[in-house]
């Protein structure tokens, strides 16, 4: 330590008891020899010590430093006395260069014993070699050994060799005088729990008196820094993350020490660690508000949020970064799919005014799905969010089906014609179908699904009713390829009338794609329209008027 490698007493070349005489003896000593430039060398310039330059400086600085009784005591707690022959002789061996025998001279009277009038020099003595080692051990054992001493007794006796018997001592103030100066020498390259280690073996009293001192700046230094902080976040909070960020590591390791020192359930320290944490996540907060509707704030404010959770210490505030959190990763996976949910907004909006058509049911879930797919990726497939996406889409369009069947079954009903009707209903139960199978490989919620399967299920056996039908009929009416409604209206498959109607078939609809599908179509549901109509002369009436009027216009082309 600096403070035994420079202490007044060795520039002085005296020990911390010497008498005034032999003082003033030195001092005229070493300002002769300073004067013909000559460097003097004393006893005490001992090998365990660091090579000293006696400078005028420094010799006039030295001896006007032990003027004072306070003065004198106060150096003399990091320098040597010489009172007992048991002093004597430790130091003859100091003088030899044999540290370790002056060692165990004095720790022979003073391990394991009580200080007393007999050892206390060797206490102190013993103390300052071991405030010399780099051995953190050591030093920890000299500092109990001067603060042990310091609080004895027989500190008093120290004082009386030291100054004289009029000096009023107080103890606590010598040992605040000793952890302050051991202090200084130390901080530099030792942390806070290091320092902290080297005094655990002290008393009480010492270990209050480092507790204080090590936690007033850090908490100042913390509350100085949040105030600082919510300033700067309030004037640019545009710039709230970084603000919150400088915050996060300037605290950083006053924290650790105040919780150290304090202990994490200490009242202290979890005022300061949940007042640190409201503020660095006020500035994830502010940051996120005003970034958010311009680009992804995300990322940084979640980081913040996550530091103020980690660091805060009451359920109150954990909660609030967790709620906080929780909102911005909602927030930030909408975002990333905001082009998706607003086509489908888009999309169920104008489906809404559609009017009732299988088609657009269809479209509807065929235009919506690709976007389902990447809302999916995103969220998850068991997200209630993406769920209820997905089981809107499926809803409205299983809607507009049941609906479009509603109606042609309406229609069936109050229709004059019952054979038009009905073939209305096949057609629009048959394209159904294929179309409520697609609203099926759409994720729903339970309940969306429930009714979407009940739904499903009535088309389907509907459909499979229908088939029975045409099954049941499809040998029925005239002979293969001919034009079987009009064959039964005219009574004749080779009436004039009917073989127009099958060149109209073979020479134009023949040659198109929609041509060739409403025959495909004709010939699955007009066997069994035959079969129903056959007997209905009012019908049969009503289709050759038709006809007649529809080969009058094919006729004129």
């Amino acid at each position: 330590m600096n403070i035994i490698h420079t202490n007044p007493y060795r520039i002085a070349g005296i020990f911390a008891n010497a008498k005034q005489r032999e003082i003033q003896r030195n001092k005229a000593k070493i300002k002769a020899y300073a004067k013909v430039g000559r460097a003097i060398e004393f006893d005490i310039d001992y090998s365990i010590l660091d090579s000293i330059n006696r400078s005028e400086d420094s010799i006039n600085s030295a001896f006007s430093s032990i003027e004072q009784s306070r003065d004198k005591v106060n150096n003399a707690l990091f320098w040597f006395v010489n009172v007992t022959p048991i002093d004597e002789t430790a130091f003859k061996y100091l003088a030899e260069g044999n540290k370790g025998k002056a060692v165990e001279i004095w720790t022979k009277i003073t391990d394991g014993k009580s200080i007393s009038a007999k050892n206390y020099s060797a206490f102190n003595n013993l103390g300052t070699i071991r405030l010399l080692s780099n051995s953190a051990s050591d030093v920890k054992r000299g500092i109990a050994a001067k603060i042990n001493f310091i609080e004895s007794q027989h500190f008093n006796d120290f004082v009386k060799v030291v100054a004289d018997e009029t000096f009023s001592i107080d103890n606590s103030s010598h040992v605040r005088f000793l952890v302050d100066e051991i202090l200084k020498e130390l901080e530099t390259d030792h942390s806070t729990s290091e320092l902290l280690s080297l005094f655990s073996s002290c008393g009480k009293e010492t270990r209050n008196y480092l507790s204080k001192k090590f936690t007033d700046g850090p908490i100042h230094s913390i509350e100085s820094s949040i105030e600082a902080t919510k300033n700067s976040r309030k004037q640019h909070p545009k710039s709230a993350n970084q603000s919150g960020l400088s915050l996060y590591n300037d605290t950083k390791d006053d924290l650790t020490s105040l919780k150290s020192l304090l202990g994490g359930n200490g009242l202290k320290y979890k005022m300061i660690a949940d007042n640190l944490a409201k503020e660095i996540l006020q500035c994830g907060i502010d940051y996120f508000q005003v970034w958010k509707e311009s680009t992804d704030p995300s990322k940084q404010a979640i980081a913040l949020l996550t530091y103020a959770k980690n660091i805060a210490v009451s359920a109150q505030v954990i909660d609030r970064a967790k709620d906080n959190i929780e909102g911005i990763k909602e927030w930030a996976e909408t975002a990333k799919i905001e082009s998706e949910l607003i086509f489908i907004t888009n999309q169920l909006e104008r489906f809404q005014n559609k009017s009732v058509s299988v088609n657009a049911a269809k479209c509807l879930v065929e235009d919506c799905k690709p976007k389902l797919q990447v809302i999916k990726k995103v969220l998850g497939v068991q997200d209630t969010f993406y769920l209820n996406i997905s089981g809107a889409v499926a809803s409205n369009a299983q809607a507009m089906l049941i609906e479009t069947v509603n109606i042609a079954q309406h229609n069936l009903e109050v229709q004059y014609e019952k054979a038009a009707g009905l073939v209305m209903l096949m057609m629009v139960v048959e394209d159904a179908l294929p179309v409520s199978k697609k609203i099926g490989t759409l994720d729903m919620p339970s309940e969306i699904k429930a009714r979407y399967t009940r739904n499903h299920n009535d088309l389907r056996q509907l459909n499979n009713e229908f088939q029975r039908f045409r099954g049941s009929n499809s040998g029925s009416g005239s002979s293969g390829g001919g034009c079987y409604i009009a064959t039964m209206a005219y009574g004749d498959y080779d009436h004039p009338q009917v073989l127009k109607l099958r060149e109209f078939r073979d020479t134009i609809l023949q040659k198109s794609i929609m041509g060739r599908a409403f025959i495909k179509f004709y010939y699955r549901f007009s066997p069994s329209l035959v079969e129903m109509l056959k007997n209905s002369k009012r019908t049969n009436k009503f289709i050759r008027t038709l006809l007649d009027k529809f080969i009058q216009l094919i006729s004129r082309k």
